[in-house]
């Protein structure tokens, strides 16, 4: 193996530019490596992984803590930077210029790592009036210029190495280092080095660091970007980039491969890191031509994307008419009201899979050259199946398929007429754009959804699927329409009525015990508007019960009433 890899250094020669040497060791390393050594001309950086860093990394996923720059190494001096007070005690702040090159270096070791914090990543630099391509522009003609022309960037750090001489500050190394504002211009020098070979050298980039003492530091990182962002426009989207849910999804996504193992989906949970990621893959054939088999521009999902999906799905179409945004706060605030649990890795497959479920919907819909309201169609349309399905679909066959089924792209196209003509229908002399954000307009649709016929589509199995943020119960095999059709009929029984079911029918004896718990499992479910569905062991039961309650006389169907 030794031979081979050096007779392959050999015939590459001079197109290789730097050489990264990773040490394992199976114990706890009582020193560190320096991070680069220079060998030939060349440039080699050192990488130690003990069993601390290990662990770190494989079981809790790489933090800012691994983020360690050795300033002298990299710029080959220290930095002169200017400390200022901070006021209060709660953060210290040092200004600085930093050399393009070494901010260009930085990132090309640690990359997108270093805009974890960040609300974007890399907006690309396509057309005229990009904010990066003016960036480039400067960088190309008139390096000398860009300390005038750049706002600089904002970072944060966990510790700051300094040295004093005589009246002097000097920057020698950052820990736990994050750029908060300046992702774009941090990116941008980076291509311009790696892929234009732009000379770096005369460019000075003014960074102000913070250090957080006292206090959250996700809030004030939230805070810097609200304020500072001023180049392009900052979505409110965008301020939930750091959310703990979104983290874990972005950590479910990285670790959730295809059953064939050699690709997986990207979550954009800063807005543009998908294309810094492919920007940085770019600058080396064999890695982007592995970024883009593993993660095609396809299977990206966004924040946006996210909470639309969700939302079509959980019965709330009339809020995706609002608009990705809009949408998206009300998604958020739901999951706080609903204190949802953290999602897991069979929650991610079934997020997928429902994204392959809208995704395949709007394609079908757009096949079907309605005049307009394409999107608001498609929208109810997912959330009808949903509806009418109670939320189950076999979502583990999607995830294992990567597509639907031609019988269920049958029913689809299918119903897309009838849901156009529902909308249509209760539209009726209101202006369509605003009736369709309307929760009466829902309301008034799921009175005139579609029926499911036998065969079902196999993905109809009856498996659980997502339902919100809960996953509903026990699988179920064999379902046909008659038992979506109790689900349905379950559905549309008020919270009253169940809970005068199980109190009547307990009291009289008539119900067992267990039935009376599960007509009160029912009731919660109804006063929660049924934001999770009941299954079909459930509403056969449930159902089953009104009607043995009903026959001993001991409901009143005009007072809702136990007697």
């Amino acid at each position: 193996e030794a031979g081979d890899l050096a007779r392959t250094v050999a015939a590459l020669g001079e197109r290789i530019d730097r050489f990264r040497i990773v040490v394992l060791t199976d114990g706890v390393a009582g020193g560190a490596l320096p991070s680069s050594i220079e060998s030939h001309a060349k440039a080699v950086e050192l990488e130690l992984y003990d069993m601390v860093r290990l662990n770190r990394v494989l079981g809790e996923g790489q933090t800012r803590a691994d983020i360690d720059v050795d300033l002298v190494a990299l710029a080959g001096h220290r930095i002169a930077c200017l400390p200022v007070a901070s006021g209060a005690g709660h953060y210290e702040a040092f200004l600085a210029a930093f050399p393009g090159e070494t901010l260009s270096r930085i990132y090309d070791r640690y990359g997108t790592h270093l805009l974890e914090l960040n609300v974007r990543a890399f907006l690309g630099l396509s057309g005229r009036k990009s904010v990066n391509a003016e960036l480039r522009r400067t960088l190309v003609e008139q390096p000398e210029m860009f300390l005038a022309f750049n706002n600089g960037v904002v970072a944060t750090v966990d510790e700051v190495r300094l040295e004093r001489e005589g009246g002097a500050v000097f920057l020698t190394g950052l820990r736990g280092l994050q750029i908060v504002n300046g992702g774009q211009t941090t990116a941008s020098l980076h291509r311009a080095r790696r892929k234009e070979s732009a000379k770096l050298g005369s460019v000075e980039v003014p960074v102000k660091i913070i250090r957080v003492i006292e206090g959250d530091l996700e809030e004030m990182v939230s805070s810097i970007s609200r304020a500072a962002n001023r180049q392009n426009t900052v979505q409110q989207a965008d301020f939930s980039a750091n959310d703990p849910f979104h983290r874990e999804v972005e950590t479910l996504a990285n670790n959730a491969w295809l059953e064939s193992g050699r690709g997986r989906w990207f979550y954009e949970r800063a807005r543009g890191s998908w294309l810094a990621a492919e920007q940085k893959a770019s600058y080396r054939t064999t890695e982007q031509r592995a970024f883009r088999e593993q993660t095609p521009k396809a299977r990206r999902l966004g924040k946006l994307d996210l909470a639309r999906y969700l939302a079509a799905w959980d019965g709330y179409p009339w809020r995706v008419a609002f608009g990705g945004q809009k949408n998206f706060q009300a998604f958020m605030q739901r999951r706080k009201e609903m204190t949802a649990p953290a999602p897991d890795a069979a929650w991610f497959r079934r997020l997928i899979a429902l994204t392959i479920l809208y995704r395949t919907t709007e394609r079908l819909v757009r096949v079907m050259k309605f005049p307009a309201y394409g999107a608001n169609i498609a929208a109810y349309l997912v959330a009808a199946i949903g509806e009418r399905t109670g939320g189950r679909i076999d979502f583990d066959l999607v995830w294992r398929q990567q597509r639907l089924s031609s019988d269920l792209e049958t029913l689809i196209t299918a119903w897309g007429p009838l849901i156009e003509a529902a909308l249509r229908a209760s539209v009726g002399s209101r202006n369509p754009t605003e009736w369709f954000k309307k929760e009466d307009c829902w309301a008034d649709v799921r009175m005139r959804l579609p029926t499911l016929t036998d065969p079902l589509p196999p993905e109809l199995a009856g498996i659980p699927t997502i339902t919100g943020s809960a996953v509903a119960d026990s699988p179920a095999s064999g379902l046909n329409v008659a038992d979506y059709d109790r689900i349905d009929e379950c559905m549309r029984i008020p919270s009253s009525v169940w809970v005068a079911t199980a109190e009547a029918g307990q009291r009289s004896g008539v119900l067992h015990f267990k039935l009376a718990g599960i007509c009160m499992t029912l009731a919660n479910y109804a006063a929660g508007d049924w934001s999770r569905r009941p299954s079909v062991k459930q509403a056969k039961h449930g159902i089953e019960s009104i009607a043995k309650v009903r026959a001993a006389g001991l409901f009143d169907e005009d007072q809702r009433e136990a007697r």
